[in-house]
């Protein structure tokens, strides 16, 4: 199994709205893809008024990655209203071997 994971930073105040609006499109469309195995968001609230980001998805192989991210699985893929939201954001995205479970 393959972990897929990128890292991104809003507004603090700004966080339950990029939340619903991952959760409607990013979140949706791994899941969504053969071969997914799951997804997850994770926020973590800086003192400097922003909030971090981190999506987490899992996955059967990095072949079915590509079905997703589409051939070059290193680089991160973004939607029309991140923009609005992102004051900052990696644009690369890790992959992991998960070597052991829960």
């Amino acid at each position: 199994m393959i972990a897929r994971m990128w890292r991104g930073w809003v507004r603090t105040e700004d966080r339950d709205a990029y939340v619903d609006y991952i959760n409607q499109t990013g979140i949706t469309e791994y899941r969504a893809t053969p071969g997914n195995q799951g997804a997850q968001m994770l926020t973590r609230d800086l003192d400097d008024g922003r909030t971090e980001v981190v999506t987490l998805s899992w996955w059967s192989s990095r072949d079915e990655i590509r079905g997703f991210a589409g051939d070059d699985i290193e680089v991160a893929r973004f939607y029309p209203e991140d923009d609005r939201y992102l004051v900052d954001r990696e644009t690369t995205v890790l992959h992991f071997e998960v070597a052991s479970g829960p």
